[in-house]
């Protein structure tokens, strides 16, 4: 018998494996959590829109799930989740609000707080426990254009303008990039800044990812930043391996290639979450509105339509096929005590760009078949449209550069000279 239900969720348009390895259960527990609250997140989206940042119900909601703990080390009460379980938590806080996904990944910034001074990480993370929403954000860390400094005794006196600070909304410090001159060279470094030292700026005012609260943070005036507050671009590395083995959980078997590709698994895994929520929103529409000119019952019913489901359920199984075994591997490496060489990061990053680029190519069909049905900005497929373009068109994993880098390996040219395909080593 011809089963005519309409589908009510993921798990009922697309095919559910037997062998898909399972995550853990805490982060499925988080992950059911976020389910739970995704109706609240989509019906809160538009006014935190309106906001520039989540809204406090969403953002409290958010919160007790535990997403905002999943990079922070055992020992100081969080999860420290390896990549399958980041992707599992990042992608359902994705299928809820783009925005919402991008709050949670900020929260990964600890894992570079960790690399500084131990004096510097007890300051950040003693908060974590009690904070409500990402406790450290980074604004312009790998970016060209950063913040100047000057060396006094005891430390760096620090000023200028950071963009995209992610979480300024919320979050109590900032790691932002400094550089200086010393012995006629250049040094690049990191800093971390008290919330009382920078001033948010009210420039974000964009086309989607809108409540992510990506301001710029500027310090007018000179500040004074501790020498262990201040960690050397060129320790970074060194200083990311060290970590290894020091905290309890799986995030911290990993080594610094491996953590990188971590941070591009949580990123793309918001697009895989956004293209997944985007496909029940267009099963539920299709079947519910009436076509403009054409002599069905449903818009699902209208060939065109079927074509752009069957497509788009394609391209999305064919990135989370890809995001999962990435992050298996990453999980793998881990555990046996080995990590990426730069050329794998950078084979391994192009991958996860290109599944990011199908998920938002889904999403693009799906609204153009539904057309102007879906223009309100209380319908959450346009949100998903805007928040993936903007996701995409981030600089660690815009398309074009991602695939010239690797290319260069493709082709056995020199390649550049990055720090995990992200910094410019000069």
């Amino acid at each position: 018998m011809l089963d005519t239900r309409t589908p009510t969720s993921i798990a009922e348009t697309t095919v559910s494996y037997v062998s898909t390895p399972q995550v853990s259960a805490a982060a499925a527990d988080i992950r059911d959590k976020i389910r739970a609250v995704t109706p609240l997140l989509r019906e809160k989206a538009w006014e935190s829109e309106k906001a520039t940042a989540l809204v406090p119900e969403a953002l409290e909601a958010l919160n007790a799930t535990g997403f905002f703990l999943f990079a922070v080390p055992e020992e100081l009460g969080g999860f420290a989740f390896g990549a399958r379980d980041i992707s599992e938590i990042a992608s359902a806080a994705g299928y809820a609000d783009g925005s919402a996904g991008w709050t949670g990944f900020v929260a990964g910034g600890v894992r570079t707080v960790l690399a500084f001074d131990e004096r510097a990480v007890s300051e950040v993370l003693s908060l974590t426990k009690d904070w409500v929403g990402p406790v450290v954000l980074g604004a312009s860390i790998f970016s060209q254009a950063t913040g100047g400094a000057r060396k006094v005794d005891g430390g760096f006196m620090v000023k200028g303008t950071w963009r995209y600070g992610s979480g300024a909304a919320y979050a109590a410090w900032a790691i932002v990039g400094i550089e200086w001159i010393e012995d006629d060279k250049t040094v690049r470094a990191l800093a971390l800044l008290k919330r009382e030292q920078y001033e948010k700026l009210d420039d974000w005012h964009v086309m989607g990812m809108a409540a992510t609260a990506s301001n710029s943070i500027q310090v007018k005036e000179e500040v004074f930043v501790p020498t262990h507050r201040v960690l050397l671009m060129d320790n970074l590395v060194e200083a990311f391996a060290s970590v290894r083995g020091r905290y309890s959980g799986l995030g911290y078997r990993m080594g610094p290639m491996a953590a990188m590709l971590t941070t591009s698994i949580t990123t793309i895994s918001i697009a895989l979450g956004m293209a997944n929520g985007c496909i029940d929103c267009f099963v539920e529409q299709a079947n519910r509105i009436l076509p403009f000119n054409l002599p069905y019952d449903s818009v699902a019913q209208a060939p065109s339509t079927q074509v752009v489901a069957g497509r788009a359920r394609a391209m999305v199984n064919a990135a989370e096929a890809l995001i999962h075994r990435i992050a298996i591997e990453i999980d793998t490496r881990a555990m046996a005590g080995t990590d990426f060489e730069p050329r794998e990061e950078a084979f391994l990053t192009n991958d996860l760009v290109y599944a990011g680029r199908l998920c938002g190519d889904a999403i693009d069909a799906i609204q153009v078949c539904l057309g102007s049905s879906t223009a309100s900005l209380r319908n959450p497929i346009q949100r998903f449209l805007r928040d993936v373009r903007v996701l995409l068109s981030h600089g660690a994993i815009r398309q074009d550069p991602i695939a010239e880098i690797t290319g260069r390996h493709v082709l056995g040219l020199e390649p550049f000279k990055m720090l995990a395909g992200g910094l410019i080593q000069r």
